[in-house]
């Protein structure tokens, strides 16, 4: 019987895996339509109120976005003040989504890391991720090793797609 050989092991085929960045902590969305009256007025003394009483130490060292999920037009001023009141708890706060959130985090991380490991080498961006990884993060990856790399492709080593391939000289 012949041997197996992992070919992908043995290749110069580097794996840029974005769950190797994903930074560890709790995530949670705040809904300042709970402040408002009935979800879509905002009367500035209730809700100055209401934030003042409200537990802001649960959010200790977690990363937060603030949104509204109501139709309603509140003034930027509401969820710049709500983020006043977590800065002193929250790791990282963005006024949006989870995905946001998310993307945020990212964009922090990845515009501080040293690409030039990955050098005129083939680099696939891995695809299949069991955390929360939004598609700007791969965008971003995917921006950020251009210059280095000889080409990128998107997957697993097993069915990559080819995203980009640097020009000959």
């Amino acid at each position: 019987m012949e041997e197996i050989i992992n070919k992908v092991a043995n290749s110069a085929l580097e794996v840029f895996d974005l769950e190797d960045y994903y930074p560890k902590g709790a995530r949670v969305q705040i809904d300042i339509s709970q402040w408002l009256l009935e979800g879509f007025l905002l009367k500035e003394k209730d809700f100055r109120e209401h934030l003042k009483n409200h537990d802001w130490s649960q959010y200790q060292d977690q990363y937060v976005a603030i949104n509204c999920s109501t139709d309603a037009i509140v003034p930027a001023w509401s969820s710049i003040l709500v983020a006043i009141h977590l800065a002193p708890y929250a790791k990282k706060v963005v006024n949006g989504t989870i995905e946001d959130l998310e993307t945020s985090l990212y964009e922090e991380i990845l515009s501080k890391l040293d690409y030039t490991p990955y050098k005129g080498k083939p680099v696939i961006v891995k695809g299949c991720s069991r955390k929360p990884v939004p598609t700007q993060a791969y965008i971003l990856a995917a921006t950020y090793l251009q210059p280095f790399a000889r080409s990128i492709m998107y997957g697993e080593a097993c069915s990559a797609v080819p995203l980009y391939k640097e020009p000959k000289k």
